[in-house]
């Protein structure tokens, strides 16, 4: 069975050669021609390398054991390398903006613009190419940094295929106002990629729960093992590639101590089996007439009146 975590770093490498490939095309030939649409697309991809930089530092960082300060790992490492990643890109966004504002101005149409759309062409090829790549990988092993990454490829294929089309129709018709106006048009596409990450870089940052339809799939688990006899208190979050689990588990209070660890042991089995990528399982097992009913809130609520007390 391959290696997930150097299956990750090898991924991620391919990003970083591919971004830096089309970051140095793209600036070549943008400043060549004089287009602002090129050059702000360039721009794009080189925050793409900067994210493909952070994602690598990111997978490296993440599959380090547990230390002494990390007891449940380095997997918040990715969910944070999602955050920064989010920022840069927003900050792309505003940049270009204010850069095409300034050639309303001064519109010109640049001069040899095929060259700009033989290199629109190679860019949608190798980021369609990449992209697939990289969320197959983050599929498969469960990485936020490669997801996000690919996902940002991907955003790349319909801002090259906008400025492809704007390069296509200055050619034609000679309107040099295109220009900046498809810098902008790229622009709302990142900073819309931009949003949406940072939204969801917040969530797991704060450790939201997993989707409650998830959730549902781990209870019918728990249900289908013929000795539990019910179970409340199901709390979940993710950190990087991992997802963590606790709940409390009910058991005849008569018995064996071996066999209630036993069914544990089956029990974190089926739900590792259960097709919800890698997962730390902590159960907690209670007699069930004798056990106080929780839920999230009033769990939460009882360790909160004994910390002020």
């Amino acid at each position: 069975m391959e290696n997930l975590d150097e299956l990750k770093k090898r991924t991620a490498w391919l990003s970083v050669f591919s971004n830096t490939t089309l970051v140095l095309l793209k600036l070549a030939v943008g400043l060549y021609v004089g287009a602002v649409s090129l050059v702000s697309e360039a721009l794009h991809s080189g925050i793409d390398l900067m994210a493909a930089l952070i994602a690598l530092w990111a997978v490296r960082k993440s599959v380090e054991p547990p230390d002494e300060e990390h007891d449940y790992g380095h997997g918040k490492f990715e969910n944070l390398s999602a955050a920064v990643e989010a920022l840069l890109i927003v900050g792309a966004a505003v940049g270009i903006v204010i850069e095409a504002m300034e050639k309303f101005q001064e519109a010109h149409v640049p001069d040899f613009l095929e060259y700009g759309i033989i290199i629109m062409l190679f860019s949608i090829l190798i980021n369609f190419i990449v992209s697939r790549r990289l969320i197959h990988v983050a599929h498969r092993t469960g990485s936020q940094a490669l997801e996000a990454d690919g996902l940002h490829l991907q955003a790349d294929i319909w801002t090259s295929v906008g400025v492809l089309l704007g390069l296509l129709l200055m050619k034609v018709t000679g309107w040099a106002w295109l220009d900046p106006a498809i810098a902008i048009f790229v622009a709302g596409i990142i900073f819309r990629a931009g949003w949406n990450m940072v939204r969801d870089s917040a969530l797991q940052l704060t450790d939201a729960s997993l989707p409650e339809a998830e959730e549902a799939r781990i209870g019918a688990i728990i249900e289908k093992i013929p000795e539990v006899q019910g179970y409340h208190c199901l709390r979940t979050r993710k950190s990087g590639s991992y997802k963590l689990l606790d709940v409390h588990v009910l058991f005849d209070g008569a018995m064996h101590l071996s066999r209630v660890h036993a069914v544990c042991d089956e029990l974190e089995q089926k739900i590792r089996d259960g097709g919800f990528g890698m997962m730390d399982i902590l159960i907690h097992a209670e007699p069930v007439d004798s056990h106080m009913a929780e839920t999230k809130v009033s769990h939460y609520e009882d360790v909160r009146s004994s910390v002020m007390d």
